[in-house]
């Protein structure tokens, strides 16, 4: 990316309007990098979470079509057999395996982990997709705000538990297994959280949009200590943000922005385009985190931001470790 290229990207990505909308990739599509090549996922598993609409199910269908054999997961076993039987009809040649699995349950997501660890040898990607707003505060079966135990305390297990069959990948082509985190660009509006009543949200009056920021910062910040934890390892760990898509959770969870801004919304599949292009394409990512959009990594911290300090991330690292029941190294 030349120096101009980069400036006006840089531009684009601030400006939120035109870098978040369909205005953003219609003009990067100039200047970012190559689209995966096709067949390159032939032969290799790929695991996406919340795949039963949106943006989870246009990432099934683009896994599928670059080859993969695709793990369609949701929490609904109908609305999941829906999605496989669209898919099929859209792309005959499509591999794709139903998988139910409620990410928010962590015995849950225990029990569907060493499943689905006796029926595969590899995994090539696993895209932590699940997501919910609830209007209200509600608590997993373990007692955790939902929001936490939906994106980010199960991805956490999950990424545990599977980490063995990302590693396996790295004697098939293409590398080993990549991580992919779904955050939002709304994670910029909330600091970390490091206290066990800021983490549950028991420190006020609850508001699921704030719920949602505040994991989806999270999200990103585990990012960067798991890659502290696997420095020079070669399973991949990434978070990224669609943009702002159209899709049945930005119509059910904000009608109102939706009305505003949706002639501009970019589509789901544009939406999960970068998730998918990090598993395929496995990119160096240099610097000291890996937050993603359109192709491009993104500052974590808008300029008048502080950045988390070190003693907060581990308080918060630690808190997950000790509710899924993981040993953080």
């Amino acid at each position: 990316m030349s120096a101009l290229t980069a400036l006006a990207d840089g531009f684009l990505d601030r400006s939120l309007v035109l870098g978040y909308t369909k205005i953003g990739p219609s003009l990067r599509r100039h200047w970012w990098p190559a689209d995966p090549q096709p067949g390159c996922l032939d032969g290799q598993r790929v695991v996406v979470t919340g795949a039963t609409s949106g943006i989870g199910e246009a990432m099934v269908t683009l896994f599928a079509a670059l080859g993969a054999t695709v793990h369609v997961l949701g929490r609904n076993p109908a609305k999941v057999a829906t999605v496989v039987a669209d898919v099929r009809r859209a792309l005959p040649s499509a591999t794709l395996v139903e998988e139910v699995c409620d990410v928010g349950d962590l015995d849950a997501v225990r029990a569907w982990c060493d499943d689905f660890s006796g029926r595969v040898d590899s995994l090539r990607g696993l895209v932590h997709n699940a997501g919910t707003l609830p209007a209200e505060r509600t608590e997993s079966p373990q007692g955790h705000e939902m929001t936490l135990a939906v994106h980010v305390l199960g991805p956490h297990l999950m990424t545990e538990r599977l980490l063995p069959l990302l590693g396996a990948a790295a004697d098939r082509p293409g590398g080993a297994g990549s991580v992919v985190w779904m955050s939002s660009g709304g994670m910029y509006s909330a600091g970390l959280r490091s206290t066990p009543d800021e983490i549950e949200y028991r420190d006020g009056t609850y508001d699921g949009v704030r719920g949602y920021a505040r994991t989806k910062r999270m999200q990103v910040e585990i990012v960067d200590a798991w890659n502290d934890r696997l420095r020079g390892g070669e399973v991949r760990i990434e978070s990224c943000h669609p943009g702002w898509a159209a899709t049945p959770g930005v119509s059910d969870s904000l009608p109102g922005f939706e009305k505003v801004m949706g002639r501009l919304f970019r589509d789901a599949a544009c939406g999960a385009d970068t998730a998918v292009w990090l598993v395929a394409n496995r990119p160096d990512s240099t610097g000291t985190h890996h937050f993603w959009h359109d192709r491009a990594p993104r500052p974590t911290t808008y300029p008048v931001q502080r950045r988390p300090d070190l003693a907060a991330r581990r308080a918060f690292v630690d808190y997950v470790a000790a509710a899924t029941g993981t040993v953080w190294p």
